[in-house]
């Protein structure tokens, strides 16, 4: 990628925070439509989660196909064609008969997202070479999560209240236009030196492997654990195949010599962990707002702002500190703030109080809101650039794993508890063992914070990148050695 001057790099970034902002908002605003989603299509818990992760399924399985893609054939390229895909996938949702197509149609906005996030990450790395101005910049990219919070609640109760849950697609069309435009205007081109082979069997393996694991974590309530043990069979057997697979192909998909660094392998479990918690938080705050207090989407909307400001403001003063500071303060405040939350819900029912509810909201905004610049930074810094979309891939990739179990798992211990009963009349107990997990999540960023941010850590991640870096030689074959 060609050096590019100061005022172009703001604009590159602007138009990747574009593609980022729809993708986000429309997870943001589905949340909140949820209920009316339910009452028309007529359907149960499970579908309400298949209305979710169904995208992100989708979304988790083809982020790294997608990094590397757009590694080998040309980030711009890849990253126009998300776009497309994206659009079309969101006109298709607003005219959905019923619940299948609308599940379907958001596994094709999802193919599109697919190639947006990471690769717009890609193209942020090879845009902003300094490593300061790198952390400023996914700083503001981690704060367009937080627009999209803030807006998306509000949006998305304002249209579900005014024209209807449809209406919250539309909402993409023109911004997926406008990103397409100044993307082919704008962005330049720019791919890896060295062009990584498919993984088609790893590919397949991935797939086996979210897919089988979510069905088995989301129908075990309805269907039995009998009737979804083979699916969970699959899913370790998929397991199984990629950790045989994968360090015997010279291209991998999953290039397993990034987890050699303890930094990035911490940062992978912690984006795990702090989206399953967002996934789980939003699933359970819509359905309790909504279904239980009565509230209107647009004033469940409202009471989302305590925890979507403090994300916004949080995100680029976090990107400023992991410049400056390195990831474990921003970590450190992450896990205690997520905690703190989750234990306020799950010992003291927080919902059940408008004071402790509103507090619950802002810990959660607040430790959310320190996480993401880390997570990313973590990510890609210590990754040669020629890597740096498969890197951001497995990122983006364990966001989207997170939010998806997340939602599965939380899903899951809502509808088990509630059986045959009303919201109104058991939701605060039911929910508890998910706030507990959500719990488990907050110390699992806080503890991992810790552990992988010292010197020891720094370390791990320097003698990797040693071995990325280092020449790779080809036998005649092509088979690297």
């Amino acid at each position: 990628m060609p050096e590019l001057s100061q005022r172009r790099r703001m604009l590159v970034l602007a138009i990747c925070c574009m593609s980022l902002l729809i993708v986000s908002l429309d997870n943001t605003v589905l949340n909140v439509a949820l209920p009316s989603m339910q009452r028309e299509l007529h359907a149960s818990t499970s579908g309400l989660q298949w209305t979710i992760d169904a995208y992100t399924l989708v979304l988790a399985s083809l982020l790294m196909l997608a990094g590397s893609t757009a590694d080998r054939i040309g980030r711009k390229r890849v990253f126009m064609a998300g776009l497309i895909v994206f659009t079309i996938g969101s006109a298709l949702c607003s005219v959905a008969p019923n619940l299948d197509a609308l599940v379907a149609f958001r596994m094709v906005q999802a193919v599109g997202g697919s190639m947006l996030n990471p690769v717009a990450m890609s193209i942020i790395t090879n845009t902003f070479t300094d490593p300061r101005e790198r952390a400023r910049a996914i700083g503001a990219w981690g704060a367009v999560v937080g627009i999209s919070m803030a807006a998306g609640p509000l949006v998305g109760g304002l249209l579900v209240e005014s024209v209807g849950w449809r209406s919250i697609f539309w909402i993409n069309l023109p911004v997926g236009l406008a990103a397409l435009v100044l993307t082919l205007r704008y962005v330049p081109e720019s791919r890896a030196p060295e062009a990584r082979r498919p993984d088609p069997v790893g590919q397949v393996l991935v797939i086996a492997l979210f897919g089988s694991l979510t069905y088995a974590i989301i129908e075990a309530p309805n269907s039995g654990v009998v009737a979804v043990l083979p699916f969970a069979l699959l899913a370790l057997a998929a397991l199984a195949g990629l950790l045989r697979y994968e360090p015997r192909r010279a291209d991998p998909l999953i290039d397993l010599r990034f987890f050699r660094s303890a930094p990035f392998s911490g940062a992978t479990v912690i984006a795990v962990s702090s989206f399953a918690a967002l996934g789980g938080f939003l699933f359970l705050s819509t359905l309790y707002l909504q279904n239980v207090r009565g509230l209107d989407a647009l004033h469940a909307g409202l009471w989302m702002l305590p925890m979507a400001v403090p994300t916004f403001l949080c995100a680029p003063l976090s990107g400023r500190l992991v410049g400056t500071l390195g990831p474990r303060v921003p970590l450190l405040v992450a896990g205690v703030a997520m905690t703190a939350s989750a234990v306020l819900f799950a010992a003291f029912e927080a919902e059940t109080s408008n004071v402790t509810l509103f507090i619950g909201y802002v810990l959660f905004g607040v430790g959310f809101g320190f996480v993401n610049a880390p997570i990313t930074n973590t990510a890609v810094s210590g990754m040669p650039r020629s890597q740096a979309g498969v890197a951001a891939a497995v990122a983006s990739t364990s966001r989207q794993l997170g939010q998806t179990l997340g939602v599965a798992v939380i899903g899951a211990v809502l509808a088990a508890g509630l059986g045959a009963s009303s919201y109104r009349d058991v939701f605060v107990s039911a929910a508890a063992p998910g706030w507990w997990i959500l719990v488990g999540c907050g110390v699992a960023v806080l503890v991992l914070g810790v552990l992988t941010s010292g010197r020891w850590a720094r370390r791990t991640a320097e003698r990797t990148a040693e071995r990325l870096e280092s020449v790779e030689v080809r036998d005649a074959a092509g088979v690297r050695v």
